[in-house]
This record gives structure tokens, sequence and C-alpha cells, in this order.
């Protein structure tokens, strides 16, 4: 898998912004890759050295529109952990 299939695209909520001021930063990942998948390829596209990082894997969820259901997707999310003195600018990455 490539760096770019596995880092989708970072997600901005309110509770992130709070975590990112601790140097924490959330993105929405690849269901299949691991941990270490995910650290290397952040090194590699922020070019930053990562400490920790944390996986969430969601479960799909039903919906319903007038007579049709369905399932949202089911998505990962990966809480990466910084060391210190590097930081990702998420609004201009």
């Amino acid at each position: 898998m490539e760096k770019y299939e596995i880092v989708k695209r970072p997600i901005v909520t309110e509770k992130t912004t709070k975590l990112a001021e601790e140097n924490k930063y959330t993105f929405e990942v690849d269901k299949r890759a691991n941990k270490i998948q995910i650290k290397e390829a952040i090194e590699q596209i922020f070019d930053v050295k990562v400490k920790k990082v944390n996986v969430i894997n969601g479960k799909p969820k039903a919906k319903r529109v007038g007579q049709y259901q369905g399932f949202k997707p089911a998505i990962s999310k990966a809480i990466i952990t910084l060391e210190e003195g590097h930081k990702i600018d998420i609004y201009t990455a």
C-alpha cells in the first residue's frame, strides 16, 4: 500500500482542534493499514517524528431514506501523537 492510500484526509472538528494543542492530530486512514504503516506514512508525508499511534475502528451505521435502507461506510481513524518540537499545520497541508 502506498503512503497516500493509507492516509486519506485529516479530520477537523472542535474536539480534534483541542487535541492539536496537545500535539495530537487525527486522520482518516485505510481500514487495512496497521499502526506501523500509518506511522511511516505520516512521517514521510509531513516530515515529522511520530511518538505514538492510536487507531479507532468505526462500525458501519444504518441509514434510511424513505423506503430505502442502507449503511454509511465504516471508517478508521488514527490519532497521531508527535514528538516535542514537531507540528503539522492541517489547514495548509
